[in-house]
């Protein structure tokens, strides 16, 4: 299992949170994703290593950018 994490810009509120958490969620072999608007990072936890654009463009797909 690894663990990441990424900045991402523009996350405001737990709202924003769910919307990023969740679109990363969708990406196979992700078994966990815990963003944190404060920090403006989300934490990704899977079972194989993940390819950096597949991240990006579903933190994009959610309306925000990595940093």
């Amino acid at each position: 299992m690894s663990t990441q994490q990424l900045l991402v810009v523009g996350m405001t509120c737990s709202h924003c949170e769910q919307a990023v958490a969740g679109e990363i969620r969708k990406i196979t072999g992700v078994t966990s994703a815990t963003a944190e608007a404060a920090s403006g990072t989300v934490t990704i936890e899977a079972t194989t290593a993940l390819d950096p654009a597949a991240l990006a463009a579903a933190v994009e797909e959610a309306g925000y950018e990595v940093g």
